[in-house]
């Protein structure tokens, strides 16, 4: 048996953290979900980027967009959505046979939002209505500022991906906001089964940030203890009074899903991130690379202790080192919004210089 398929039946959903119009003209997607198992798509401004601005596959696209008028956000989304369509249509049984917990693209806002909880809102609300198809995650950063368009859009039944989270407490500040909006609908005599969302926590970037500031024996470990302080808080959350409650009434648990899991340290496992981060009712989205990678020698770890295991052993540790893992967490979504927002920008720089290339031709 594959290893992809041995992560599926023990009930982790393998999703692909990349898109691109190549990738499905070639079939290379349907590929990954017929032999590896692959369930799920997660898109970024950075993965766009790097698909538009680096093929010629889009070139058709944007001459015939850019001769109608279409420009900055508004070409990379008409791009962007037609590719996710036809992602989406290809996770379309998984969705139906799933009764869409599983399935999903994604596809995110504007990240000169991160801090707009208004407009945030209406740019979900306004793509959830033009992509047509039910299988889409509106990405929202979990910022403080976001969490009140993210609990209103669960209250609207707009599914969400909720992105940039890095610690326990922003995890859980993601499932009070998921909770509130599911609760808001029941005040308001509105179903729950037809509202889904994720909670999406970065783990590598804990072990890019300290790499050069601990001893070998703590390097690269401070990622997988912070997910599994994560996925402790997670299990809290649905073993709560609260979330039963909430089950009752028909509502689908908001999942956990580990981003950001390629391996940045050339030093370590390709895998790191996958091996060790084996949990039953969660995700994984990973970069390409890492799924051929995993396929071809993956290896299972131990399923994530339910009680935490070493994590608090592990980041005191890294305090010892002078590392205050809270003020980090801030720092690193702080940053992750930062370097979303450039990509943004790299990305609606890179096509006006091809639709002007191309339509000088």
């Amino acid at each position: 048996m594959k290893p992809t398929q041995k992560l599926h039946d023990l009930r982790q959903s393998l999703w692909l953290d990349n898109i691109s119009r190549e990738m499905l003209d070639k079939g290379v997607l349907k590929k990954y979900i017929d032999e590896y198992s692959i369930t799920g798509l997660t898109s970024n401004p950075t993965i766009f980027d790097h698909a538009i601005a680096r093929s010629h596959f889009y070139d058709h696209s944007i001459l015939e967009y850019s001769h109608k008028g279409l420009e900055g956000e508004e070409l990379f989304f008409q791009l962007a959505i037609e590719d996710l369509r036809r992602a989406a249509d290809l996770f379309s049984p998984i969705y139906e046979r799933t009764f869409g917990k599983d399935g999903w693209v994604s596809l995110e806002v504007s990240p000169l939002l991160a801090y707009d909880a208004q407009n945030t809102f209406l740019e979900a609300q306004r793509l959830h209505q033009v992509f047509q198809r039910p299988n889409l995650f509106i990405k929202i950063p979990g910022t403080k500022e976001s969490l009140p368009a993210i609990e209103k859009s669960i209250f609207q039944g707009i599914p969400i991906n909720v992105t940039l989270l890095f610690t326990p407490q922003h995890y859980l500040e993601a499932a009070e906001a998921y909770m509130r909006g599911l609760e808001r609908r029941i005040a308001e005599r509105l179903p729950l089964e037809n509202v889904f969302s994720v909670a999406s926590l970065f783990v590598s970037r804990w072990d890019k940030a300290t790499m050069n500031r601990v001893g070998d024996s703590l390097r690269n470990q401070l990622g997988i203890a912070i997910a599994k302080k994560t996925y402790k808080a997670y299990r809290d959350v649905l073993e709560s009074d609260r979330w039963k409650q909430l089950a009752q009434k028909k509502a689908n648990a908001q999942l956990l899903l580990w981003a950001s899991t390629g391996t940045k340290d050339p030093q370590a496992s390709d895998i790191l991130y996958v091996k060790n981060l084996v949990a039953p009712d969660t995700i994984n989205t990973m970069p390409e690379e890492t799924l051929l990678a995993f396929a071809d020698h993956g290896q299972i770890g131990e399923v994530l202790p339910r009680d935490g295991g070493n994590a608090d052993e592990i980041i005191a540790q890294y305090h010892q080192q002078g590392i205050r893992v809270d003020e980090l967490g801030q720092l690193l979504q702080k940053e992750g919004a930062e370097s979303f927002v450039n990509s943004w920008n790299d990305l609606l720089s890179s096509l006006k210089k091809k639709a002007s290339l191309l339509r000088a031709f």
